[in-house]
């Protein structure tokens, strides 16, 4: 049987441990040998790998701009290093990484979508147009006005508290996940839009300039549950909903506000704990087919990955009433990917059948009756300068300790993210979201799942409370320079409390 080569594109936790548990999962119903590599990752990752003897292999790269990766993967497909790769960051696709391989003759090998169809994430506004277009219900109202018009933010944002009880401020473009910023009261307005003007404006001036307009996305709060929805799609527009994850986007646990803000995410759990089987097809009726059947329609379709995030109404019985799309991203959520792919057996089957155009006979295997959390562990505040910690000033370079062989007596899996290896053979933080902590628990006969869930968040806390992982701090190497949030999968237990 040959072995297929998956590339994993990119530097963060959710491409580490995708090409992982590609390698080593085991699928019951595709078989096939697959490999994971990850092209590029981090410092850390080849050594960490090699400390722990996992089947993941590793493609460098110059640099990590587009060029650099599209020399770096033509090479490994030309020397039949990879079969196939997945790109995961959406900044190489913004940059035309996926172009890059198509005019070497490689684009039916990529999973991703081509500058053309980027837009579906990196201009928000076109992709509200989009939507509208195809039907898909976005948020109940929305405009576009000059970021530097403040009157005309005002009165919008003041409209919309009065009509939904909240407005919702976006820099439309790229920002990593951080460029939603809400208003829940009137006292906010200001504060928030004059901060999202400082955080943008370096942006704002590079793409457009100091006199054209800079626009800004306004929308009209939306409630309900927030889900978002991992959907991959073929050439042939044949298409699989993966399992669903709860991700918490805020720093802390709380509404997200101006000492509370939307962040990479602190940590996601899959399934969500409302995820139904009329959930999943609601989405499919409601995004999957008509956005797919758009793209057709565009011109923009091709093998690629769309992560539409929304809010969802339920009714009294907990079954879905109505869901409306917040954004739509066109690469795996990180790290809401990282316990999804803890459940498959046969992501390795899937991506093959992405690029071979049958996407339609290979439908996700999920591990029956299994959990999977995934905990953020980021740099926290203190240092030379007093830093805040992630995401505001970071310390760098601090000695990371890790006691392996209790990570492995107790199933949970380390994740490297941002992290750095020194000539010493010392792992180091390299600031923002250090590490994750992945782990996985059944769901047997006679419990429930939010006690299942309960268990599994302590074994992971516990694990940060005993410091069995650490960031030795330079003013006291007693102590722990990481933190975390600690609520991420307690709303298991919520929802079994809302619908006993």
């Amino acid at each position: 049987m040959k072995q297929i080569k998956i590339g994993f594109v990119g530097t963060d936790g959710r491409t580490f441990l995708a090409a992982l548990e590609t390698s080593r999962a085991t699928s019951e119903l595709y078989p096939g040998d697959y490999r994971g590599v990850v092209v590029r990752g981090t410092p850390a990752m080849p050594p960490f790998a090699s400390r722990m003897n996992w089947p993941v292999a590793f493609i460098p790269t110059a640099d990590n701009s587009a060029p650099a990766y599209a020399q770096a993967l033509i090479r490994a497909f030309q020397e039949k290093v990879l079969d196939m790769a997945l790109i995961m960051p959406e900044g190489l696709i913004f940059e035309g990484l996926v172009d890059r391989l198509a005019e070497a003759g490689f684009g039916d090998r990529v999973i991703g979508l081509d500058a053309k169809g980027a837009f579906i994430e990196a201009d928000k506004i076109a992709c509200k147009r989009l939507c509208r277009e195809a039907g898909i219900p976005v948020a109940p109202e929305w405009q576009e006005v000059e970021a530097r018009d403040y009157p005309a933010v005002l009165g919008s944002c003041l409209d919309y508290l009065h009509r939904y009880g909240g407005a919702v401020l976006k820099y439309p473009y790229s920002a990593g996940g951080k460029g939603a910023r809400i208003i829940l009261n009137t006292w906010e307005i200001r504060d928030v839009h004059d901060l999202l003007i400082k955080d943008y404006r370096d942006a704002y001036a590079q793409q457009f300039g100091k006199k054209s307009p800079w626009p800004l996305l306004i929308e009209g709060r939306m409630s309900g549950v927030e889900i978002s929805f991992t959907i991959f799609v073929d050439r042939n527009g044949h298409y699989q909903v993966l399992p669903t994850a709860m991700d918490y986007p805020e720093r802390f646990q709380g509404p997200p506000g101006m000492d509370n803000p939307i962040t990479g995410g602190m940590g996601s759990i899959s399934p969500h704990p409302l995820e139904s089987r009329e959930l999943l097809e609601l989405a499919e009726e409601t995004i999957a087919r008509p956005l797919i059947k758009k793209m057709k329609d565009n011109g923009t379709l091709r093998q690629g990955v769309l992560y539409p995030g929304c809010f969802v109404s339920f009714d009294q019985d907990f079954k879905p009433r109505a869901l409306r799309v917040c954004e739509i991203n066109i690469r795996p959520g990180e790290p809401e990917f990282q316990p999804i792919v803890k459940r498959l057996r046969n992501l390795g089957a899937l991506l093959k059948a992405m690029v071979d155009g049958n996407l339609d006979e290979v439908a996700p295997e999920v591990r029956a009756g299994q959990i999977s959390l995934c905990l953020a562990l980021v740099t926290g505040p203190g240092g030379p300068k007093q830093q805040k910690g992630y995401p505001w000033s970071l310390t760098k370079g601090e000695v990371l300790e890790i006691d392996f062989d209790y990570f492995d007596k107790k199933g949970i899996t380390v994740v490297p993210s941002a992290m750095d290896y020194s000539e010493e053979g010392l792992f180091k933080s390299d600031g923002s979201r250090v590490a994750y902590l992945v782990a996985n628990a059944t769901v047997k006969a006679g419990q429930k799942p939010g006690e299942v869930v309960e268990n599994l968040r302590q074994r992971l806390l516990n694990a940060f409370d005993n410091g069995k992982i650490r960031v030795l701090p330079r003013e006291n190497p007693g102590g722990n320079r990481l933190a975390l949030r600690r609520d991420i999968g307690a709303h298991y237990r919520k929802a079994e409390l809302l619908a006993p």
